[in-house]
């Protein structure tokens, strides 16, 4: 799965144990721009200094994984626990337009008959 989005927050990677890091970080998702979204995700083990070279505001591509997993408790209550396991952060770079070229959507140049030209007409 891909999701687009700008980093909002990165954090420290954790030593969770003698084998295994992680390393959480928050993407600011806005598919609705008035009702943007925090997601987390997760990188782990080598991947965590991914982000090293990545500032919150950068606009970036997460390629991730969904996982989830049961749990039961001591007591016997069951709980469920997604994760959203990055594997790979992409920066994406703004594409600018040619001065030739107008944006897909814009309005095209409007040119203006003066009254002596209507007769120059191809139809």
């Amino acid at each position: 799965m891909e999701i687009e989005g700008k980093l909002h927050v990165k954090f420290d990677t954790q030593q969770v144990s003698d084998k295994f890091m992680k390393r959480d970080f928050v993407v600011e998702y806005s598919d609705n721009p008035s009702y943007p979204q925090y997601v987390t995700f997760q990188l782990t083990q080598d991947r965590c200094s991914t982000l090293d070279g990545f500032q919150p505001g950068d606009k970036i591509q997460v390629t991730f994984n969904l996982r989830g997993r049961e749990w039961k408790s001591p007591q016997g209550e069951i709980k469920y626990f997604n994760t959203l396991e990055a594997w790979k952060v992409s920066k994406l770079v703004a594409q600018s337009i040619p001065a030739n070229m107008s944006p897909i959507g814009a309005p095209a140049a409007v040119t203006t008959l003066g009254a002596d030209d209507s007769d120059d007409m191809p139809f």
